[in-house]
């Protein structure tokens, strides 16, 4: 009888080793690693939509003025024709909100791949036109490029960005 329970106990310690060892070798999988891992990837993507954002205000607040800073202007539509043109590099697969991310990047993203290609297109191709306005020191033409590339914006967002105020 006591080598019974001794022989169970031994049978019991090993089994559980073996559970202890399979949950290790896991280590690293699921959505917190997962957080984690592309964590980097999120903050990047967070921190080139800000730039484009605190880009685009300095540009209206520019457009404001009686006598714009055409030089500034320029410098903020460069940034975010460059920004622009990094926004594909960002969005890491399975790193939507959907997944457990705290970010508001729509599952769509990646469930749509064209229409977001196509978005990300249409911004750089605004951007770019509006770093062509900005040269032309022309503050019509710089009105009618924010607006042309504020719609691009609001159509992307739209479709692929969570609306929290909806």
């Amino acid at each position: 009888m006591l080598r019974d329970l001794f022989s169970s106990r031994i049978a019991a310690g090993i089994a559980l080793a073996a559970i202890a060892g399979t949950l290790a070798g896991c280590e690293g999988e699921g959505p917190e690693a997962d957080t984690e891992l592309n964590s980097p990837a999120i903050g990047e993507r967070q921190d080139n939509f800000e730039g484009i954002a605190d880009s685009f205000k300095a540009i209206r607040g520019q457009l404001e003025q009686e006598n714009p800073d055409f030089a500034a202007i320029q410098a903020n539509a460069e940034d975010i024709n460059q920004r622009a043109g990094n926004i594909e590099q960002h969005f890491v697969e399975e790193t939507a909100r959907e997944d457990g991310y705290d970010t508001e990047a729509l599952a769509a993203i990646w469930a749509e791949p064209g229409e977001f290609t196509a978005a990300r297109q249409k911004l750089s191709e605004t951007s770019a036109a509006l770093v062509e306005a900005a040269a032309s020191g022309e503050a019509a033409a710089v009105g009618a490029a924010v607006k042309e590339m504020g719609g691009s914006c609001k159509n992307c967002h739209d479709v692929f960005r969570y609306d929290d105020e909806a």
